[in-house]
């Protein structure tokens, strides 16, 4: 993987399988560049959310040409730091989209999601679409 790596999240990937333009560009430009990058939690919720057989096949074709990372003992030890710092802060975050975050801290990542409460994690660098 190249430097300026970028973690694309399950929400993002599914406006690029839905066929929203920005996103399609964007995802197939960062293909090519080599600088996308999932982990096992991102690729669990795709999955999950298969509908067809059609699906599963674009779905694998996409994710065999990704860079995977895993989540380690001590990236999942720092998500529930995370998540305690957040919580006594008032912020309930889901645990996956913390661990999402970590990985991505942790590697010098940055997260390329449209879910905005990511924007709630101190340190995390947002991916955003160049205008």
């Amino acid at each position: 993987m190249t430097r300026g790596g970028v973690v694309a999240d399950t929400s993002v990937l599914i406006a690029f399988f839905r066929g929203k333009a920005e996103y399609v560009k964007e995802i197939a430009g960062l293909l090519e560049a080599k600088r996308l990058v999932v982990t096992g939690i991102i690729l669990a919720e795709l999955l999950q959310g298969m509908k067809n057989l059609k699906e599963e096949q674009r779905i694998s074709d996409l994710l065999s040409a990704i860079s995977s990372i895993e989540l380690t003992t001590d990236l999942w030890i720092k998500a529930g730091k995370i998540s305690l710092s957040l919580r006594r802060n008032g912020i309930d975050l889901p645990l996956t989209d913390i661990a999402i975050a970590a990985l991505a801290m942790e590697h010098s990542l940055s997260l390329f999601t449209l879910d905005k409460h990511f924007e709630r994690i101190p340190g995390l660098k947002l991916y955003k679409v160049p205008d």
